[in-house]
């Protein structure tokens, strides 16, 4: 009998980039290829993927990838990743209707059109190779939400996705607890649990509290409303649609994503907006301002997004004014608090009245609280857990509840990306570290994870360019002519009285020496004047702003 690897490559110490991969028998199933978005630091870049070097060095074994729901931290690297694994190998493609749906549109921008993309239902059970795989119906915070079973000789994996207990969910049944418990009753082996809100006391608020606090909320609204939330939230789509009916408000989407996301949603049935209530966004001026409803992306302040650019005036359709209500019902991921909180604060200098999930219970989590986490154990009663989704306290949170409810410490494996944990015969161990970490996505193209690029970004974002251009003979290798400056973004370099003729001074006597030196290719040239005017700089403004020469020989 082989040995189960389970082999985290995102999720792990992070809030984002869900993907695990778990191989059988020299055979792997991968679940979720989720991204992360940029942190401050991170300039230029567009979103973060995990490392996929391991799946493409074994894309002829992989047997298929199974999506546990459709939100972008576990489908949203699925297009960068086939891209990779196209010339090599294809895989077919698992989720629910929903989820299928969305992989599908994501597919279709990247002309990715002939991956296999197959819709599951939940308990449909399908052999991938060594494994039987099944769907287990969740709730969290958009509809197809499952767990996945994973069955081997070995015994059976459990990956929760993201879930919560929720009792009244607004779009179907609650989570299927009679199958949970099933599979707790034949003996689970190892479950990968989600750690989210492993920080949180007691059970999460059902969704269904949200509704009836929106339209409250939206009653107390004199002006234009404008709601932001996670363009994936199709229940959140529902109940704000279902208070500006109340209300008689028209309503109006704003943002790429949230608009093909409710295309999808209704096309499926999940979302009902009544006929003639909705409005395009380049209508909402045309209407009087307290029959407007707005629901638009950036929840998470992100930089190009709808609100983020309505905040800074720069939309081309929806312009701010004094007396628009803006109701953030969204929480920030953490590590986003910041963006959120600038654009708030852009919101107030506009004369916008904010409502935040602090004033009014306007969301609620998808994931569950510690009792929940409780629950689900207890209801598995795994002979392993690894927690999964989420940072290193909550991790170390969710560890601590499975030995509250009774599950050994030895049994409980704090793992990290990279680490495999190997279960056979010996019992279970962590095998050697694996390649993992992040690559990057600039524009289209994406980056390795040393990539260079972002250390220049982050000198040039603090400390601003030089660039000095140098005429030389070609002959003697001597200055011909004045050497041109140009600096951008240099701190207080116009305050350096006479910095620019010392540069030029420093110029010519690099060249001088270089020219007694006997230095006369252009290579070499440039790195000896590079050096010398780096450490000049330095020590006049104490600063180290990237330095470009450019000799030129006539």
């Amino acid at each position: 009998m082989n040995a189960l690897r389970v082999l985290p490559l995102g999720g792990l110490g992070e809030i984002g980039k869900n993907l695990t991969v778990l191989e059988f028998g020299d055979r792997v199933v991968v679940v979720d290829t989720g991204l992360r978005f940029p942190t401050a630091e991170m300039l230029g870049i567009d979103l973060v993927l995990p490392d996929f070097t391991f799946l493409r060095e074994r894309a002829a074994e992989i047997e298929g990838i199974v999506i546990t729901h459709g939100h972008e931290d576990h489908l949203g690297a699925l297009p960068w990743i086939l891209r990779e694994l196209a010339p090599l190998h294809l895989p077919p493609v698992y989720g629910g209707r929903l989820t299928g749906a969305m992989a599908r549109s994501k597919l279709d921008e990247h002309r990715l059109r002939d991956v296999p993309v197959i819709d599951l239902d939940p308990a449909t059970r399908v052999a991938l190779g060594p494994f039987t795989v099944e769907l287990v119906h969740m709730t969290h915070s958009i509809p197809d939400s499952c767990a996945v079973s994973l069955t081997t000789e070995v015994g059976t994996v459990l990956v929760t996705g993201d879930y919560k207990f929720d009792q009244t969910p607004v779009d179907g049944p609650p989570a299927d607890v009679s199958r949970l418990a099933e599979l707790g009753r034949q003996g689970l082996l190892l479950l990968l649990g989600d750690s989210t809100n492993a920080n949180r006391p007691g059970f999460s608020p059902s969704e269904r509290i949200v509704g009836p606090e929106l339209e409250r909320v939206f009653a107390r609204a004199e002006g234009r409303i404008i709601v932001t939330s996670f363009a994936s939230n199709i229940h959140r789509v529902q109940q704000v649609v279902d208070a500006a009916a109340a209300l008689q408000r028209k309503v109006a989407l704003v943002g790429r994503s949230m608009r093909k996301n409710v295309g999808i949603g209704r096309s499926l049935g999940h979302i009902q907006i009544p006929e003639g209530m909705m409005i395009g966004a380049h209508e909402v001026e045309d209407w009087p301002d307290d029959k407007v409803v707005v629901i638009s992306t950036g929840s998470q302040g992100e930089p190009l997004s709808a609100l983020r650019r309505m905040a800074y005036n720069d939309h081309p359709q929806v312009k701010l004014r004094a007396g628009d209500t803006v109701v953030f019902s969204a929480t920030p991921i953490p590590g986003n608090e910041r963006a959120v909180g600038e654009t708030v604060d852009r919101l107030y200098h506009l004369g916008c009245h904010v409502v935040t999930p602090a004033e009014a219970m306007i969301h609620a989590s998808g994931h569950g609280h510690q009792e929940e986490l409780k629950l689900m154990l207890n209801l598995l009663k795994p002979r392993y857990v690894m927690p999964v989704h989420g940072d290193y306290k909550r991790l170390h949170l969710h560890a601590e509840l499975a030995g509250a409810v009774g599950i050994p410490p030895e049994r409980v494996f704090r793992a990290e990306n990279g680490l495999p944990l190997e279960i056979g015969r010996f019992g279970a161990r962590f095998g050697d570290p694996q390649r993992s970490g992040m690559v990057f996505v600039d524009g289209v193209d994406i980056g390795d994870p040393a990539d260079v690029a972002l250390r220049d970004r982050r000198m040039l974002s603090a400390d601003g360019i030089f660039i000095v251009v140098a005429t030389i003979s070609e002959q003697t290798g001597e200055s011909v002519a004045p050497t041109e400056v140009i600096f951008r973004g240099v701190p207080f370099a116009d305050q350096a009285d006479g910095l620019v003729e010392e540069i030029r001074g420093e110029v010519e006597r690099s060249l001088e020496s270089a020219a007694r030196d006997g230095v006369r290719e252009i290579d070499m040239l440039q790195q000896e004047l590079h050096d010398d005017l780096a450490a000049f700089v330095y020590e006049r403004l104490r600063r180290r702003p990237m330095v470009l020469p450019v000799v030129v020989e006539v």
